[in-house]
């Protein structure tokens, strides 16, 4: 047998290419014809297509002007549909009826010249106006409360608005009088550090979840865990709870929001389409009732009756780690350190972005007075007026004494119920709040609002 030579991919690649080359070479000069007729009836029907209503309009100021008398002040062109066709010609050479540009620009003359027509004007769009910011009251730091021995990551404000819990590194989770600061509880339970917590507002029930990959639920009335919801297979960073039904819903680094039922302890939906670590979950009554972000720079609106997603919102360029709701416009937050973007529900349409941050924003919390506060990984905290998306006020967070500058990172905040206390939890393991300047006023404190620096930022 003839042995075969074997050649190299680039050897048959060259050669198959020279024989397509001469199998085609032959047909290279054997192009149709142009028919100038056809290709004027295509810019005509192009013309007419693109132009026709101007067309008309131009025709009907030409026949208004002679009908009055005055057709020196007008020039128009004839009808297209008479014998002169309108063509659209390459090169600015003069078309067949040589005035197409005399016609587009007769169709829109201003009113000065024809005021006496019953010629249809094409009136400029007005300009978008940019509504002014309300004014907010400047917030400044009222108390520091010293107590975990590590990273405060969570809290949560208890519905009747006396005490609120924090979770920290330290694995413990702190019940504190929200009207002293003083410290009424601590649970223990947790063996690794706890990153969420939520108050019930109709039982008397914490839930808390951490990196041990537990989700526990305390009984208040006799501070112990009376259940654990089994089924996350790492770290849980998140959850919330349904305000109208009894379901708990979590989410965590398995990339996953898993739904519960409180009582039976049932996994009722395993919310899975996040392919990196879901960072927030929020809840709301109407559609859609869960929104999760997460690290893979996604925001998902869900369908928690089906446990599908109805759709994801990709705007985001960075890792979304925080989401908030509005507590009455149905509207949602959420921030990445790109920015921050307003969307409308239930589709998840648009609205603004919030600009200013240049670090990982951890925290957002929103009032019912429309003050948006955005907490940094530095330390940076922002506040805005949620409906223009004016930054009022900006301040970097002061650290405890004693700690390095590296620690100032705000890692959770939230109102309490009055939305008149602002609790932040920090990386200097201390939990700091705030309220608004009760000697402040418009004139002490004005807008600095200028609508073209705005208008520029924002398109």
């Amino acid at each position: 047998m003839e042995e075969v030579q074997r050649h190299s991919v680039h050897t048959l690649v060259f050669r198959s290419l020279k024989r397509t080359h001469d199998f085609f070479v032959a047909n290279q000069a054997l192009l149709p014809e142009i028919d100038d007729q056809l290709e004027r009836m295509k810019y005509s029907i192009k013309a007419r297509d693109s132009y026709g209503l101007i067309f008309d309009r131009a025709a009907k100021a030409k026949n208004s002007a002679v009908r009055r008398g005055d057709i020196g002040r007008i020039d128009v062109t004839p009808n297209p549909t008479q014998d002169h066709m309108l063509a659209i010609t390459a090169g600015g050479e003069e078309d067949q009826s040589g005035n197409t540009q005399t016609a587009l620009m007769s169709a829109t003359i201003p009113s000065t010249q024809s005021s006496n027509s019953n010629t249809v004007q094409i009136l400029p769009k007005k300009a978008p106006t940019i509504p002014k910011p309300k004014w907010h009251a400047p917030w400044k730091l009222c108390r520091v409360i010293s107590g975990h021995l590590g990273w405060v990551r969570c809290v949560a404000v208890e519905p009747g608005n006396e005490w609120f819990a924090t979770g920290a590194a330290d694995r413990v989770i702190k019940i504190w009088d929200l009207a002293s600061g003083k410290l009424k509880l601590s649970l223990t339970g947790h063996v690794s550090t706890v990153r969420g917590l939520c108050v019930s507002p109709r039982h008397p029930y914490l839930f808390s979840c951490g990196e041990d990959r537990q989700v526990k639920c305390w009984d208040l009335e006799y501070n112990k865990v009376i259940r654990h919801y089994h089924g996350h297979l790492s770290a849980v960073y998140t959850m919330a709870l349904h305000p109208t039904i009894d379901v708990l819903i979590t989410a965590g680094r398995d990339s996953t929001a898993r739904v519960w039922d409180m009582r039976t302890k049932a996994n009722i939906h395993t919310l899975g389409g996040h392919t990196n670590t879901v960072a927030s979950v929020v809840c709301q009554a109407v559609n859609p009732q869960v929104i999760t972000g997460s690290h893979d720079s996604t925001v998902r609106l869900w369908d928690l009756a089906a446990g599908k997603s109805m759709s994801t919102l990709t705007n985001h360029k960075k890792s979304v780690r925080s989401i908030v709701l509005h507590p009455s416009l149905y509207m949602f937050a959420s921030a990445s350190p790109d920015n921050i973007k307003q969307w409308r529900c239930p589709e998840g349409n648009f609205i603004q972005n919030l600009n200013g941050h240049n670090s990982l924003v951890n925290a957002m919390a929103v009032n019912p007075e429309g003050v948006l506060v955005s907490g940094g990984d530095n330390g940076t905290m922002f506040f805005w007026d949620w409906r223009t998306g004016y930054n009022f006020q900006r301040f970097q967070a002061a650290v405890q004494p004693g700690s390095m500058d590296s620690e100032a990172g705000i890692f959770a905040m939230t109102f309490d119920m009055s939305g008149s206390r602002l609790i932040t939890t920090e990386a200097d393991k201390t939990i700091k709040i705030y309220k608004e300047d009760d000697e402040a006023s418009e004139e002490s404190h004005p807008v600095n609002w200028r609508p073209e620096i705005i208008k520029r930022r924002k398109y």
